[in-house]
């Protein structure tokens, strides 16, 4: 097998552990920056392409502001995320608000900071008119069943709980129009962590091809197409990851063949990836601190499930290095373990690594999106600290860790 490198080595990492102790995450500044210009690149053709970053993926101001920085926009689900990009500078027609079983309040937000909003249902129209109002631009989703199949982790389309059937999306259509609604997008997501880039190329097809129907059946000429996310990033060692031309010519083509002569450019294409952004450049650094020998060899990190739960929730492989030993025979086979009271807090099972002492680190790949941002408190286990290796080489504290006192916060002890 394959193994994946590192940008850095242990005594870069050991001098970073001298003021911020393990667990922590590490983000590298210069290899986003690098990995978003790519992705815009391959969108060039396109006036109007804007990527909207999915803030759930790391909901951290830092991380948001580097990513504006690079032209793109914030995909927020909810209130929090939608303060979060303001307060990053993301505002107005730079946030697309894609939300289900929306509250008012969060309707009410998107619509001050003038956000685009995405209906997950055609019932939200009148929700959304009643206790927000309804904006001059409005997008749907389009749920599209057992037209398209969707992947492991995102499911079957018609299982999902998300989006629009498409009888129901000609009649919201139908509707916003009669309602004073003048400007049009359309949205979908059916992939998640999908490497098969013809997957995106499809989805294009499918929402070009409505697109020109909207405008023949309904006169509603679309100002936007989202294709959504879902780019998918190589976690396993013998895996490739897409080459984002691979999406962005094929879909060009797909344009001029569909889009241009149904008189419809220009048409915008948005996308709302978190995973490929940030994904690959985040790093969960932790400390070996127990070894144990039973029925299997185990190897106790500092670090657990509420870390980085995708291992423990989804199954979901994360490469593990063990620094300074990079070059070192894989001749142990080991558990990698937290300290939760539940047997799946694993972040590996039956890996092969090198002889791993007490005191070692261990580096966990690819945890630079949907690690720290789906982290929790069980057993009273306390969030760890975000770091960002700036491109000029220094760290910086981007949240720090919690502590006890945090911990205890919303408690009311005086009422014992």
């Amino acid at each position: 097998m394959a193994d994946k490198t590192l940008p850095f080595n242990e005594d870069f990492i050991r001098t970073i552990i001298k003021d911020h102790p393990t667990p922590f995450y590490l983000y590298d500044e210069r290899a986003i920056r690098t990995n978003a210009r790519k992705l815009s690149a391959a969108f060039q053709w396109c006036d109007g392409f804007r990527e909207y970053f999915a803030v759930k993926a790391t909901p951290n101001p830092h991380l948001l502001k580097i990513v504006k920085e690079e032209g793109f926009g914030a995909d927020c689900s909810s209130l929090p995320e939608l303060v979060l990009s303001e307060k990053a500078g993301i505002t107005g027609e730079e946030i697309m608000f894609t939300s289900n079983d929306t509250p008012a309040k969060d309707f009410r937000t998107a619509r001050e900071l003038g956000a685009i909003i995405n209906l997950d249902d055609k019932t939200h129209l009148e929700y959304l008119e009643k206790h927000a109002g309804l904006p001059e631009l409005l997008c749907f989703r389009y749920n599209p069943g057992p037209l398209r199949e969707g992947n492991v982790i995102i499911g079957k389309p018609e299982e999902a709980k998300y989006g629009l059937t498409r009888p129901q999306l000609f009649e919201a259509y139908t509707q916003a129009k009669k309602k004073g609604v003048k400007r049009f997008g359309l949205h979908t997501m059916v992939a998640s962590n999908e490497l098969n880039p013809e997957f995106f190329v499809e989805t294009a097809r499918m929402l070009f091809e409505l697109a020109v129907e909207f405008n023949k059946e309904l006169g509603v000429r679309l100002e936007f197409v989202n294709l959504g996310g879902g780019i998918g990033i190589p976690y396993r060692p013998n895996q490739q990851p897409i080459n984002y031309e691979d999406i962005g010519g094929p879909i060009h083509k797909l344009y001029d063949e569909i889009i241009r002569p149904a008189g419809l450019h220009p048409l915008k294409i948005y996308l709302e990836n978190g995973r490929c952004i940030t994904g690959p450049y985040g790093y969960l650094i932790t400390e070996a601190i127990h070894k144990k020998s039973i029925y299997k060899k185990y190897v106790g990190v500092d670090a657990c499930m509420s870390n980085l739960m995708r291992p423990g929730m989804y199954g979901a492989y994360h490469h593990i290095t063990v620094l300074g030993k990079e070059n070192a025979p894989l001749d142990t086979t080991v558990d990698v373990v937290g300290s939760l009271c539940e047997n799946n807090d694993k972040f590996a099972i039956d890996r092969q690594l090198p002889q791993v002492a007490i005191g070692d680190i261990l580096v966990i790949h690819d945890a630079g999106a949907h690690g720290h941002s789906m982290g929790f408190q069980y057993n009273a286990k306390l969030r760890c600290a975000e770091l960002l290796w700036r491109e000029d080489g220094s760290i910086k504290t981007i949240r720090r860790a919690e502590t006890m006192e945090d911990y205890f916060r919303t408690l009311d002890f005086g009422t014992l």
